[in-house]
């Protein structure tokens, strides 16, 4: 049997490098509740919870470029929202970053895309965050199968303020919200048109 090729889930051309924010849902292995439980609307990290919200804290000591945004652990899945900056000018606030000029300047700078994860890009923080994870929970488990993550992730890049404000709301209510979106984010599409500020 010939294998299917991947679904193409990074957008075509886009240079994921480039200043902006960042959306980002990486989800277990198979979906497997890994990471705690829900109760009462609130997450319980079990030790290998604790180990994800640890290691995402530790991101920016290894990569200055990158600033932590909102950020949740759910039992198979973590949501999370980090910022591209210039390494140039690491003490730029997110407020600072003109996330619609970034759009408009990638409709200018269409390149071709290139195969293999570039340094400092979306991919590389990424998954530099997952192998970290990776390693830890391994070594606390004492094995290695089965994995931790599935091999690849889901990402928007934000495209305006409005947009960041309401996904920064969908993080924070997952606990809350996952007898019905227990599959990550199946509903933010929805989520973002019923609950966006006008």
């Amino acid at each position: 049997m010939i294998p299917r090729p991947r679904k193409q889930i990074r957008l075509r051309g886009y240079d994921y490098r480039n200043a902006g924010a960042y959306f980002v849902t990486i989800c277990t292995y198979q979906r497997r509740l890994l990471f705690g439980a829900v109760g009462g609307g609130v997450m319980h990290l079990n030790d290998w919870g604790q180990v994800v919200v640890k290691l995402w804290h530790t991101i920016p000591e290894f990569r200055p470029y990158v600033l932590l945004d909102e950020f949740q652990c759910m039992p198979n899945h973590v949501h999370l929202i980090l910022w591209i900056i210039s390494e140039d000018a690491p003490n730029v606030i997110p407020e600072h970053i003109d996330i619609v000029g970034q759009r408009r300047a990638f409709a200018l700078q269409y390149q071709p895309p290139e195969r293999g994860v570039k340094s400092k890009s979306l991919g590389a923080i990424i998954g530099g965050y997952k192998s970290a994870v990776t390693k830890e929970i391994n070594d606390l488990r004492g094995q290695t199968q089965p994995p931790i993550w599935q091999p690849r992730f889901h990402d928007r890049i934000i495209r305006n303020e409005r947009e960041l404000e309401a996904i920064r709301r969908y993080i924070r209510a997952n606990p809350a919200n996952w007898q019905q979106d227990q599959d990550y984010d199946a509903g933010l599409d929805d989520y973002l048109n019923d609950n966006a500020p006008l």
